[in-house]
């Protein structure tokens, strides 16, 4: 598949190629734009415009003529993808009492154990059906729940300032209106009551003291003053508001009530005076059952297989959830009765095929041990591997299971990670875990943005081997991976050095930036060489003769021979006209001159090398600018241009700029294998600006 992908940050246009269902390293140096690629696919596939609107260039945030707006065109089927970069570690929340929000889900819910749960969940779906798309039954547990919600408890008894306690501590004063209140009947009867009794204490308050009128028809009303007062004295408002939800409710419910106990509800809602003490006492029983009634009747609607806890006994399990109304005195009726029968019929039903549940249960708890042991091995036999002091443990029941992090040295759970781990630390178990993420989600395309540069071999190696070298089904082997990095470890190790223990499913390209165009060239195994192997390529192609002579030179530093040939080349390249041999001692600070039979046998040795090499020809090319100039503009990649460019012997002011040159000039031991630098171009671009510039200040 390939991403097109044009008007990004510092991109102007480039296409990425990538190998469905392998691992596919892009290296390029940095500032070439990886993180700027990783964006774009990620915004671009994940429908956030928004965000990829954001890499709009900077040249055209201030004019664009021609509109030119960041695009990601891909022909691939891409639906998801999941990107490990700087975000996501910064994001990545090490929680205070598991390493990974949804461990369960991440570790254990696989589409195995996930097949298993779902013919445990088709026979406990018989009990919950009871409750699917059964009016009833809902608006009854409803009621029950919002009537005992209106008695709330304390210690001793039923909270005085809990709704149900204000509507009907004062009594029923809709059905016993104060003496004097009569005309207000009416009023106080309809079902409007609370919002009039509202209307008439705001009119009063607010306009009587300020006529003698009537605030609402404007007759005189100064002799029923007191009495218009008295209905803001006998009733609130709020009081009045509690005690028809209350009276609503228990109207609600009524066949569902024994009945005694509709007779006693219709007593205390009736009361003159407000609650007795066996009132409330009445009160809390009915509580007591109701509240242990929906308990169950909650419990028994959302019931699933992880209910069942390891050692239990189904049938004896499934007996306990039965509901027996005998010990719901308060709420034993016809009514209540066929409901409660309609459930413990399907839980019969159940009962029959406990044997079959049973069987499924302990396979898949014997699936998730088996799950938790393989991955708690994996994870920390890569930590030791890695060098890393911690272990992990998945520790709770079901889906309550958590990860835990321990260190090696220490018996107990840590709290978190962000307090123990260390910047490395958090990265490495960040990528792990990252893996895991991905293997739960199955995003369609996994991008690492740069995830290994950061760390030592034997870290970069223990990740690569935990991301890609083990069965498929737990770690990203077969999936299709955009791996970014500047680093070109990954590559010998994956492509050469180990190949065959990554089943050769890696794809790999170098990434040359040029004005704003990325270009992609495909390394394969070949491609990754010796240094003797490359400067045996050179001397063997039509490149220049200097550039031979610079070759060879780092071939004989590479082998640390420092012999005859070696020192001509030594001081050819540092333009003496006079040799001199640096394996003697310093005379007064100085080395002798070479002896010229020295001189002439390692000319020779050279010869055998490079046809027709000429000391003093080449001394003259290099010591004279406009041939060196020449040299440089015709040099074919910008490795070669750093090596022209230092025989100039120019000052550079920047010192970052001279450190990259000198660097590049010279042997670098650590490196056993490398790509060919006449073939891929890997001298960033602005380092070859800041030659061109300073070769234009010479005005050569």
């Amino acid at each position: 598949m390939d991403f097109e992908i044009s008007n990004c940050n510092n991109i102007d246009s480039t296409t990425i190629s990538l190998n469905e269902g392998k691992l596919n390293i892009k290296f390029a140096p940095n500032g070439t734009g990886k993180s700027t690629i990783a964006k774009s696919i990620l915004y671009s596939t994940n429908n956030e415009e928004n965000e990829l609107a954001s890499l709009l260039p900077f040249k055209y945030r201030k004019e664009n003529p021609d509109d030119a707006q960041p695009t990601v065109v891909s022909n691939g089927n891409i639906e998801s993808v999941m990107c490990f970069n700087e975000d996501y570690v910064n994001q990545f929340a090490f929680k205070p009492d598991e390493l990974l929000s949804d461990s369960f889900d991440v570790f254990i819910r696989t589409d195995e154990y996930t097949k298993t749960e779902e013919e445990i969940d088709k026979i406990v779906l018989k009990i919950r059906q009871k409750f699917t798309n059964n009016e009833d039954l809902e608006v009854f547990i409803s009621n029950l729940t919002e009537l005992s919600g209106a008695f709330k408890l304390t210690k001793t008894g039923i909270s005085k300032a809990s709704s149900g306690m204000k509507g009907l501590s004062g009594g029923n004063k809709i059905e016993h209106i104060p003496n004097g209140l009569e005309p207000f009947r009416d009023f106080i009867k309809s079902s409007n009551n609370v919002n009039w009794i509202d209307w008439q204490t705001k009119g009063f308050k607010e306009f009587t003291e300020l006529s003698t009128c009537c605030p609402f028809c404007s007759t005189n009303s100064e002799d029923k003053k007191e009495q218009i007062e008295k209905v803001s004295k006998e009733y609130d408002k709020n009081t009045i508001k509690n005690l028809v939800a209350i009276m609503k409710v228990i109207d609600s419910l009524g066949d569902y009530f024994s009945e005694n106990t509709k007779a006693s509800l219709a007593t205390i809602t009736s009361l003159p005076n407000g609650l007795e003490q066996e009132h409330e006492q009445f009160i809390l029983n009915l509580k007591g059952q109701i509240d242990t009634l929906t308990k169950k009747l909650e419990h028994l609607k959302t019931l699933s297989g992880f209910d069942f806890k390891t050692g239990e006994k189904i049938s004896d399990k499934l007996d306990e959830y039965k509901l027996d109304l005998q010990f719901f005195p308060q709420l034993e009726s016809e009514k209540t009765k066929a409901a409660i029968d309609l459930i413990n019929e399907s839980i019969n039903d159940v009962v029959e095929q406990a044997g079959v549940l049973q069987g499924k249960i302990n396979i898949q708890r014997s699936k998730m041990q088996k799950i938790i042991e393989k991955h708690q091995s994996d994870i920390n036999s890569f930590l030791a591997y890695a060098g890393y002091k911690y272990k992990v443990q998945i520790l709770g029941e079901d889906d309550k299971a958590q990860l835990k992090l321990l260190h090696v040295e220490h018996e107990q759970c840590l709290s978190g990670g962000d307090q123990h781990l260390s910047f490395g630390e958090r990265n490495a178990f960040a990528i792990v875990l990252f893996m895991y993420e991905c293997l739960a989600k199955k995003p369609s395309l996994i991008v690492l943005d740069d995830p290994i540069s950061s760390f030592d071999k034997n870290k970069k190696y223990a990740i690569l081997e935990m991301l890609f070298r083990r069965n498929s089904s737990v770690c990203l082997k077969g999936k299709t991976v955009l791996m970014l990095t500047h680093d070109v470890e990954p590559i010998i190790d994956t492509i050469k050095s180990v190949a065959s223990q990554f089943s050769n499913q890696v794809s790999a390209s170098y990434l040359r930036f040029n004005s704003g165009v990325i270009t992609e060239e495909s390394i394969s195994r070949e491609d990754i060489k010796t240094f003797s192997q490359v400067c045996q390529s050179v001397l063997a192609s039509n490149a220049g003769e200097v550039i031979k002579l610079i070759y060879l030179r780092r071939y004989y530093e590479i082998i640390d021979e420092k012999c005859n040939e070696y020192q001509v080349l030594s001081n050819l390249l540092h333009k003496r006209s006079e040799s001199i041999d640096t394996r003697l001692e310093p005379v007064n600070g100085a080395y002798p001159v070479m002896e010229d039979e020295k001189f002439q046998n390692g000319c020779m040795v050279i010869r055998d090398q490079i046809n027709g090499f000429d000391y003093q020809a080449i001394l003259a090319q290099i010591t004279e600018p406009q041939t060196l100039k020449h040299l440089y503009d015709n040099c074919s990649n910008g490795y070669e241009k750093l090596q022209i460019f230092r025989l100039f012997d120019v000052d550079v002011d920047n010192s970052v700029i001279r450190k990259f040159i000198n660097e590049t000039y010279h042997i670098e031991n650590e490196f056993i294998c490398q790509l060919n630098p006449a073939q891929f171009d890997t001298i960033p671009e602005y380092v070859i600006h800041e030659c061109d510039k300073q070769l234009l200040e010479l005005e050569i």
